[in-house]
């Protein structure tokens, strides 16, 4: 019973992030196929899977196509109710699926300002407003989910599909050196030290850009993990 993952570049696609870790993190088999966002294969990679047209995208071991990461969430949930995917708490649960709705549909300035990629750190780079405002609000989440979480260092205690909706979140943080509290600092380091995270970002390091597609504004520093 294996699930075919197709996903992009790792260095760069957030989403292709989000819908790995849902498979990797709890040990569900999968095959992963690569798509060319950079390539120019992306369309022809992705015809088999009409209508679904952006990565991630999964095909169950029956065939179904998934399309969009909030689906692909609730279809792995539903299809394994032995593994606590969603926090096994029912007020953590809705807490858990509200915090990852609002990231697919929010955060537009972040995510528009700050295009994920983990090469290095843009040391110099200075958010605008709007992605302060954005960066406020994660805050103002991550805290909402502590305040009745389990123990542990995630969300909600133990890891949880929360926590990969936030990963590209937790790298754009680190790798745009933004301005957040040590708190939300610390669960960035949570999410970006996770062996899981560091294989990930490893085999996207594999592949060199001759154009860098998002090269920084000043100096550039090491990544710090």
């Amino acid at each position: 019973m294996t699930y075919e993952l197709f996903i992009g570049d790792r260095t760069f696609s957030s989403w292709s992030l989000r819908g790995w870790l849902m498979l990797h993190k709890f040990n569900l088999p999968y095959r992963e196929h690569l798509v060319g966002l950079y390539g120019g294969t992306m369309a022809e990679d992705m015809a088999a899977l009409a209508p679904a047209r952006l990565v991630p995208a999964m095909r169950t071991p029956e065939g179904d196509v998934v399309g969009e990461s909030i689906a692909m969430a609730e279809t792995l949930a539903e299809r394994h109710p032995d593994i606590a995917m969603w926090p096994n708490d029912p007020a953590a649960r809705i807490r858990a699926r509200w915090l990852s709705a609002e990231m697919v549909g929010g955060f537009d300035a972040l995510r528009g300002d700050c295009s994920m990629q983990l090469a290095h750190v843009d040391a110099d780079f200075a958010p605008s407003d709007a992605v302060k405002s954005d960066l406020t609000r994660i805050e103002t989440l991550w805290a909402f989910a502590r305040e009745k979480a389990a123990d542990g260092p995630w969300l909600f205690g133990a890891y949880s599909l929360a926590d990969a909706f936030y990963a590209p979140v937790c790298a754009r943080i680190v790798g745009y050196n933004l301005p957040v509290s040590d708190t939300a600092r610390a669960y960035c380091k949570t999410t970006l030290t996770d062996p899981a995270f560091q294989h990930w970002r490893a085999e996207g390091l594999r592949e060199t850009y001759d154009p860098f597609p998002y090269p920084p504004v000043g100096r550039r520093d090491p990544w710090p993990f």
